[in-house]
């Protein structure tokens, strides 16, 4: 059974590491990075050993949030902290959205969205042919659930029962201008997605006692596709930021910066 408290304690630790980022490149996209990153911690620590080569594979389709998955590669020592004051810089290894070519640990590159989701099914489809016995997890944002290709991609996994796919909607319902669903209504999403033939399940995905309950869960099902919808607050842990648009991508003050770190210190106690 995993330790909650200490995974809490690494997601905070993961949310202080996404600030610094963000606040050092004067650059980045803070909200989404913060809401996702209890998900990402929870799966890291509980299904991806980076020492295999065969192992489960990580997709972050929502690829902008990329300073969650440099946080996560930081607390496992693949990314040095000298590094990480390189993020956004010309020939830094560390751009803007995540790139196989100068991170071997990265499992795709991704940018545009509604892409993800298809890169996911295609390494599901390899490793269940290759008898693989791991996961594929492919971490999309609610916004890019608007594209078509996601419900292709959704059909295709359907079709050849990835029971090993693990979607992950990170359904913190704001994209970079408003609110998701009153540009295109999303819901009722968990219908949709079960209409497809996937077990889904439904948490509150800054709670990490039900993230690991979900994945816990996920783990079991063996006879289909797996999606969790992660209902998620965007900028998750600084009170500026939660649920504020204007934190899918932006510039972190220096007063800023003091306070989201003096609130993630907090949250430690």
């Amino acid at each position: 059974m995993a330790n909650i408290e200490n995974l809490k304690k690494l997601a905070n630790e993961n949310r202080k590491r996404i600030i610094q980022l963000v606040y050092n490149a004067q650059s980045g996209h803070p909200g989404g990075a913060l809401s996702i990153i209890d998900m990402l911690t929870a799966i890291y620590e509980l299904d991806i050993d980076l020492n295999n080569d065969i192992r489960s594979k990580v997709v972050l389709s929502k690829g902008h949030t990329v300073p969650a998955l440099y946080a996560i590669l930081n607390s496992k020592g693949i990314i040095k902290d000298e590094e990480m004051t390189t993020f956004r810089k010309i020939n830094s290894r560390l751009q803007g959205h995540p790139f196989t070519g100068t991170i071997p640990e990265v499992d795709a590159t991704t940018g545009l969205l509604g892409q993800g989701l298809s890169i996911a099914v295609g390494m599901a489809i390899a490793k269940k042919n290759n008898k693989e016995k791991n996961h594929v997890y492919a971490i999309v944002g609610d916004g890019e659930m608007q594209e078509g290709q996601i419900w292709e991609s959704l059909l295709q996994a359907s079709h050849y029962k990835l029971n090993n796919l693990i979607l992950i909607i990170d359904y913190n319902k704001l994209s970079s201008y408003g609110d998701v669903n009153k540009s295109m209504n999303l819901e009722p999403l968990n219908k949709k997605i079960e209409s497809f033939n996937f077990h889904t399940i439904e948490i509150d995905g800054n709670n990490m006692e039900q993230v690991v309950n979900a994945l816990e869960e996920a783990y079991k099902i063996t006879d289909k596709p797996i999606a969790i919808i992660c209902n998620t607050i965007k900028g998750k842990g600084i009170s500026y930021m939660e649920n504020n648009p204007k934190w899918h991508n932006g510039q972190i003050s220096d007063d800023e910066y003091k306070i989201a770190m003096q609130e993630l210190e907090k949250a430690e106690v």
